[in-house]
This record gives structure tokens, sequence and C-alpha cells, in this order.
């Protein structure tokens, strides 16, 4: 950890999106900001051989505070965070109680100030207590700075209900995020509908319960004007309805979690439940359309929806256990193995956009920039370096993951917020 208020990082490749950078050249940092000048009397760090980006941020995370701390804690939360890169993460409201008024928020940010070694944003409801009957004070939540509302892990199916959500978050120019889901179509399924659901014999969730309500989503965003962003998105189907809608100019987006397209289905055969998640990992045609589509632009967000869980939860019958999967310490390496070396779908640069341009414009957040006067949120990637991920050696509370001694070829080496060393990789050239 460093304590200095001036800092030089030198000789990395310097990539930010935000502002057209691709070069080699020096960062300079002065009180916590970025600075065109050089500081004096700064300390300073070799980046030779690394690249240096703007903080990466992930808008889909569960903290699990309040309410679950048995699963994770925003200290234990952030350090993941870090550790994988991350210098901002944005906390989903289903906590206990729900993030569905001012003072839960306020809870949240003073437990941020004092435990989070990263920037936490908060969301809010879209509705009272998720319950989907009546909406939350998105006016209030507003006041209160959180920058998007959702209902993640459920989705609002009273469609006037969710056209009056976009109205209000409109008013307050605040993004809707929505866990796509058509409940009536999904009802108890536990995993993709299709060969491995006959197989085993499980309750299927039809790829049709999320283009359900990504279409909704589609017709109400181009309805109202306002930006909807379509979480976790899975099928292709959903890839191609947003593909078509953003063409038209209508104003949605999707975002990607590594799970999805790392994995298919065929993993659920083992029965083992950290591939448990919602929406499921589905079939080798549904990953070719999203790679699709993080090619093409039409996904331009991602994410971990890191989703802890305890292992006495989680070590059940398959279809007794919680859904979803932890991955802020393994995202950015499996997205930049997979997307950058092995498939070659997009190059590092864009990469590192989707993790910092485009999530920072979409919630309207001052982060995702080397700029000067920008928060000097930094993170330093080593883009070749091969590592194994163990679970064991998570710094979450929780290891409910599917990556779990995985070898990826990228991975983030060291983790600045306000120019202060958060995180770094033991061992690593520049520690």
């Amino acid at each position: 950890m460093s304590d200095v208020d001036s800092l030089k990082i030198l000789n990395g490749h310097v990539i930010d999106p935000a502002n057209g950078v691709d070069r080699v050249g020096p960062i300079y940092v002065e009180n916590g900001r970025i600075v065109s000048h050089e500081p004096n009397k700064a300390e300073w760090i070799d980046a030779n051989g690394l690249v240096v980006a703007p903080g990466l941020i992930d808008i889909h995370v569960h903290l699990r505070e309040p309410g679950q701390s048995h699963k994770e804690t925003i200290a234990s939360g952030t350090r993941a965070a870090a550790a994988g890169g991350f210098t901002s993460v944005v906390c989903m409201p289903n906590t206990f109680p729900t993030v569905d008024n001012p003072s839960t928020i306020s809870w949240i940010q003073e437990r941020a100030r004092q435990k989070a070694v990263v920037n936490v944003f908060c969301a809010g409801a879209i509705t009272k207590g998720l319950m989907g009957q009546a909406l939350a004070p998105i006016g209030s939540m507003a006041a209160a700075g959180v920058v998007a509302i959702t209902d993640d892990g459920f989705c609002v199916q009273n469609h006037g209900l969710m056209r009056r959500a976009i109205e209000y978050a409109k008013m307050f120019g605040l993004p809707i995020l929505d866990h796509c889901q058509d409940e009536s179509l999904v009802s108890d399924g536990v995993i993709n509908e299709g060969e491995w659901s006959v197989r085993l014999g499980m309750q299927g969730w039809p790829s049709a319960g999320e283009e359900l309500i990504v279409e909704r989503d589609i017709l109400l965003a181009e309805l109202c004007q306002h930006p909807v962003h379509c979480q976790h998105i899975s099928s292709a189907g959903s890839v191609r309805r947003i593909r078509e809608a953003r063409r038209r100019g209508v104003p949605i987006s999707g975002e990607v979690c590594p799970h999805h397209i790392f994995f298919t289905d065929a993993e659920v055969a083992g029965f083992d439940t950290c591939f448990k998640t919602n929406p499921p990992i589905r079939s080798e045609e549904d990953i070719t359309a999203i790679l699709e589509g993080i090619s093409d632009g039409t996904l331009n967000v991602l994410c971990s929806d890191h989703a802890p869980h305890a292992s006495f939860e989680k070590e059940v019958e398959f279809d007794q256990a919680p859904f979803g999967v932890t991955g802020l310490e393994t995202e950015f390496p499996a997205f930049c193995d997979l997307l950058v070396h092995r498939r070659k779908i997009i190059p590092l640069k864009r990469l590192i956009a989707l993790y910092t341009l485009y999530p920072a414009r979409l919630l309207r957040l001052d982060r995702g920039t080397l700029s000067p006067g920008a928060s000097a949120d930094i993170t330093l990637i080593d883009p070749n370096l091969e590592w194994t991920f163990h679970k064991k050696e998570s710094l979450s509370m929780s290891s409910n993951t599917p990556f779990d001694n995985v070898t990826f070829c990228g991975r983030a080496v060291r983790t600045l917020v306000r120019g202060h060393t958060v995180w770094i990789l033991e061992g690593s050239k520049n520690e």
C-alpha cells in the first residue's frame, strides 16, 4: 500500500479509450488525480511491459451487505474486486433490507467509506422490496446518490409499471438495468431448456423467457426514449433483437458475463452447482451469437454478476441450490484469454473500453478515463501473463466459482484508487 501524494507511472503502454490514447508514455498523479505535468518529488512505478489502463468498472456486483454478510461483505467483495483489477463496482439492491430507500443507501455509502478499498456505487430498486407491485421512491433514491435502478434477481412483470419506472427514471437521468426473465415462461426452470435439460430430467429455462422481456424493454425504451440496459444476456435471440433495435436508434444496450461464453450447458451434466446461474449457461450456438454481438458492438459492457453464496447453500441438490457464481477475480482474465488471445474477437484496446468507457458512459460515472483532472483510478495489466486461478486463494468470502483451476492468459497486476495502490500481485515485477 502506497501513501504517496504524487506518483509517476513510467514506460507503460497507455490505453485510454475515452481519449483515443494508445501509446507508450508516462502517467502522472498528484493529490489523487491525473495531471498533465510531471510532479515534483514523486514516487514512481516502472510499468515496462505492462498496459496502463483507466481503472476497470464492474456495473453488476452483489456485495451482499446488508443482510447476508455470511456470503460476502463490502470489505471482502471490494478486496476481490481490487484483485481483479477493478477500481469501481456497482452493487445490486437485492440485500436485506432491500436498497429501495435513502436510509439503506446511506448505510451502504457509509459502510463503503469505512471498509471498501475501491469505489462503491449503489443501484436502487425499481419496486419496493423487489416485489414488482409498487414503484420505489426513485426521486429520493436519485437524491441519495444511486447511479441506476434495477430489480436485479427479479424482473418487473407488469409492463405498465415498468413503463412508469422508465418514465420516472428519465426525469432523474437514471438508466434502467433489467434482469430479463418472464416468470410465466421460466417457471421453475433451473438449467437451459434443451438437450441437457431433457437428458438430466431437470426443468428447463427457455431462451424465450429472456427474449420476451428483452423485446418488451426494446419497445419501452423506444416509447419512452430512455436507456434500458439488459443485464447478463445469454441467448442468441436476445443478441439479434438488441442488434436490430440499436440499428433503429433505440436506446437499448446489453452486457455479457464470462460464464455465458466460457462454458456450455453440457457442464451441468456433472451436477456441479457452481454452474447454476440465472440466466443459465446455454448452448454453443448462443455463445457464437454473443461473440458476434461483442465483435460488432451490439453488446458493449462486460461484467461479472458476482453472486457469492456460502458453501452450505451451494452444496445441496442442483435444483435446490441458489443461482449465481462469483467472478470479480476471474472475469477480466477470462475475457482477455477468450476474446483477445484464443478467439481473437476483439483487440485489447476494445476489451478495456468495454470495462471503462462504455460502462462509465451508460451510468454517467466520472470514471473510466485517464483525462487530466480525473480521479487517479488506474489498472496495470499484464496481457500475456499465464496463470491459474485457484478458488482457495480467492479474496471473496465465497468460492462458488466455475473457474477453479482454469488457466488464463492475461491479468491485472496492480490496482490503484485515487493514486494509492489497493492491490498488487505478489511477485509481480513492479511490486
